[in-house]
């Protein structure tokens, strides 16, 4: 919801500029090659740990070590100042001055935020004023007085928490169910969203020779599934309703990383419970940012697992889709 008003002064949001988030500003400016540039990235900086401090304090949980306005190389070469709320995306913590009636969005951040919030920044009084948020940008430029109230970034983010209901009964083709973006940089430091349990929690010891080394419950494999070397694996249990007669299947991810910049992930569908084979004709779809399809597995008869693998760089999104018949559910992923 956008509020367009002349009033700005009605929901502005003053705030204190720390200590830390003016040290940490001038320390991120020193390392920048020209003057122009050092002043943009104090400026960045300030508003984003403002917006971070802002957001602690009504507990709202976020991670500025892994924003790109965090990082030295990203930092340096473009113009960033995300704030990573955790479980749900970057938010864009715009700065402006005290004179300015327009706020700036360079073109590398109008995309793959949940939001932008724009921020005053006051050096005289060691004071910023968050100004409003509006959840989309259409332009390069925009006016202060097209912001919404800060209170709208609660609602938005609300929305996106809100949890989805993940069985499909009788749905038309269309209507695909999906969950909130899963971020697989948080499990590699143990954070999991709702749902993704471990393997062996997930899928029935018994079932035989599965791909991830299932056998037993008293074999070796447990320690197997979990060793550090072969990354972050979790499950998730996938009901398409009345499509697979009320037995659901599983989605396995992994995550391994290759390098400091490149991921290996691993896709795989199990069937759940006390099924062997899944239903022929299921589908494991990977769908890239813009909605395209670029990997497909399709389950034959006797197939007791179907898998997919690719690479993956740091913020890239995708999604899975699993689809049988009518029925699809659709997991969205952040590397």
């Amino acid at each position: 919801m956008t509020y367009h008003t002349n009033n700005i002064e009605d929901f502005a949001l003053p705030l204190p500029i720390t200590q830390a988030a003016r040290h940490t500003a001038e320390q991120f400016a020193t390392q920048q090659p020209t003057p122009q540039k050092a002043e943009q990235v104090r400026l960045n900086t300030l508003a984003t740990y403002v917006v971070n401090d802002y957001l602690q304090m009504m507990g709202i949980s976020t991670d500025l070590s892994v924003s790109d306005s965090w990082n030295p190389v990203v930092r340096m070469c473009a113009d960033v100042a995300d704030l990573e709320v955790t479980g749900l995306g970057r938010l864009e913590c715009r700065p402006v001055r005290s004179h300015q009636q327009t706020c700036y969005i360079p073109s590398e951040v109008q995309s793959d935020r949940i939001g932008y919030v724009v921020v005053q920044i006051d050096d005289a009084s060691f004071e910023a004023t968050v100004l409003g948020f509006t959840p989309t940008v259409a332009r390069d430029e925009f006016a202060i007085t097209q912001l919404g109230p800060i209170e709208d970034l609660f609602d938005h983010i609300e929305h996106l928490t809100q949890p989805v209901q993940a069985i499909v009964t009788a749905t038309p083709a269309s209507d695909v169910v999906r969950s909130t973006r899963v971020n697989l940089s948080q499990w590699l430091t143990n954070v999991f969203e709702t749902g993704w349990q471990t393997i062996e929690t997930v899928l029935n010891p018994a079932q035989p020779d599965l791909a991830f080394g299932f056998r037993s419950p008293d074999s070796a494999l447990l320690a197997n599934i979990e060793r550090p070397n072969a990354g972050i694996r979790r499950a998730k249990l996938i009901d398409l309703g009345m499509q697979l007669a009320g037995h659901p299947v599983a989605l396995i991810v992994e995550l391994q990383p290759e390098s400091e910049r490149r991921s290996h992930i691993t896709l795989q569908v199990h069937p759940a419970g006390n099924q062997v084979y899944l239903p022929p004709l299921l589908q494991l779809i990977v769908l890239d940012e813009s909605g395209l399809v670029f990997l497909e597995a399709i389950a034959r008869s006797a197939d007791n697992y179907i898998q997919l693998q690719f690479s993956g760089l740091p913020r890239e999104q995708f999604s899975v889709k699993i689809a049988l018949g009518e029925a699809s559910l659709m997991e969205d992923f952040i590397v």
